[in-house]
Order: structure tokens, then C-alpha cells, then sequence
């Protein structure tokens, strides 16, 4: 059994309002990458990265030109990281990651989504000591052992490898991340990755049925309807939505 891991395609947004929120969000990271490690992605491998991530999930080029542009600027607005965390519906444990300019305002969002389906805020480290801070790297393969050898030339710490269903997802401690995708390229030729990111992975799962289930998933969707939340992590496991 693999493990599970947040893939971002799955909640990819279906109606023009929710993708304007995603497109929203995937500017807001490219604008933070440009202004701290600089505009040209030759030289700043997290904007690079973040641009291929941002084209894969299909946002409009003038929705990165514009936030590369803006980073250009040198002014604009100063976002910083918060990161809350907690007890979801059925005791499922979630972290919420948020890029904000206003902590307390964001605060407030965050801990009226989890009032309003009487779930728990809780402190810093309240759940995330039960998730691994990981690097996934995820690719069209079937060679573990080419994979292994790879990252082996580049010297890379590597957690765990898989294969399954002719992808093979790479797993290693997230300061790992840029060695391990130009060890891969290096060894391997050009890839192109499905996934390549850093992501919180539960250690543990808990299975939700029934009112706890449905009650959890309007509590995400009350979190991704907040502008400042960029990511949610969760241990959660719910019954497959059927397709519309």
C-alpha cells in the first residue's frame, strides 16, 4: 500500500469562480518565490519549479507573467507563513498552510472554519509531529533500480521509492527536494514530473463514514474558500466522490 499523499489535480477547480481562486493562489507563490530568490527561473530553482507546477494544473501565462512582473517591482505586498493546525470532524487530524499579510485576520478565517463544524484549532506541533515533512517526486517509470542508482550518484538521503501503475514516486525529507529532482534529471534525462512537491504526509490514517465524512468535507471546502489558505494536509480518509 502506498503512501497517501495530497495530490493537488485531484481538487483542481471545476467552475470559473473556484478557478479563479486557484489561479489566485498559484500568483501568490509564484510572487513570493520571484521576490525572495529573484525573477529569472534559470537561476531560482523554486520559481522554476513552481511555474512548471502552476502550467501542469493549466494557469493562464498572463496569471504568471503578472506575478513575476509584479515581483519585478521590488514594493508590493509581504506575505508571510502561517500555519495552523488541529482536530477536523471525526477527530482526523489536519494542518492548514496559509500565505497571509495579515496573520490575525487569517487567524480568525481559519479558526471560525473549524468552530463552524465544532472541530478543534489546536497549538503549534498539536498534530504535525504525526505527519512527515517529505519531498515527492512522481514520474512515468517502472525502474526502482535506476532510480535508486540515480539518486545515489547525486548523493541524496532518500526516504522511500515506489512503483505502482508505471509511475514511480520518490520520497525524501523535504531539504532534500532540489538535490534529489537534479539528481533524478541528471541521471535519468529530462523528466516530467506529476508531482513534485513538498508536502505534509499523515503517518496514520482515519477512516470517515456517513455525517462525519460529509461534515469534514464541507469543512474543507469552508477552508479553501478562505483567500489566504494555500495548502491542507489531513490524515482523513473519505469514501470516493462520485464523478459528475
Amino acid at each position: 500500500m502506498g503512501r497517501a499523499y495530497q495530490n493537488r489535480k485531484e481538487s483542481m477547480a471545476k467552475t470559473a469562480a473556484a478557478k479563479t481562486k486557484v489561479y489566485s493562489k498559484y500568483g501568490r507563490e509564484i510572487y513570493m518565490c520571484a521576490k525572495s530568490g529573484g525573477v529569472d527561473p534559470s537561476g531560482n530553482l523554486s520559481l522554476r519549479g513552481m511555474i512548471d507546477r502552476a502550467k501542469r494544473d493549466q494557469v493562464p501565462s498572463h496569471v504568471i507573467e503578472k506575478a513575476i512582473e509584479k515581483a519585478k517591482g521590488g514594493g508590493g505586498e509581504d506575505y508571510f507563513v502561517a500555519r495552523y493546525e488541529g482536530f477536523g470532524p471525526g477527530n482526523a487530524m489536519v494542518i492548514v498552510e496559509c500565505l497571509t499579510d495579515n496573520p490575525n485576520r487569517t487567524f480568525n478565517d481559519v479558526r471560525q472554519c473549524f468552530t463552524k463544524v465544532k472541530a478543534k484549532i489546536g497549538t503549534q506541533g498539536a498534530v504535525s509531529h504525526m505527519f512527515d515533512h517529505s519531498a515527492i517526486l512522481v514520474f512515468k517509470g517502472n525502474d526502482e533500480e535506476a532510480v535508486l542508482e540515480a539518486l545515489m550518484e547525486g548523493d541524496v538521503n532518500v526516504s522511500d521509492i515506489e512503483c505502482e501503475d508505471g509511475n514511480i514516486t520518490v520520497f525524501a525529507p523535504q531539504d532534500e527536494f532540489f538535490k534529489a529532482k537534479q539528481a533524478l534529471i541528471a541521471g535519468l534525462g529530462d523528466l516530467e514530473f506529476e508531482v513534485d512537491e513538498i508536502q505534509f504526509i499523515p503517518q496514520t490514517s482515519t477512516a470517515l463514514e456517513g455525517e462525519d465524512a460529509e461534515t469534514f468535507q464541507k469543512f474543507l471546502d469552508l477552508l479553501n474558500d478562505v483567500d489566504d489558505v494555500q495548502n491542507i494536509y489531513h490524515n482523513a480518509e473519505l469514501p470516493e466522490q462520485p464523478e459528475d
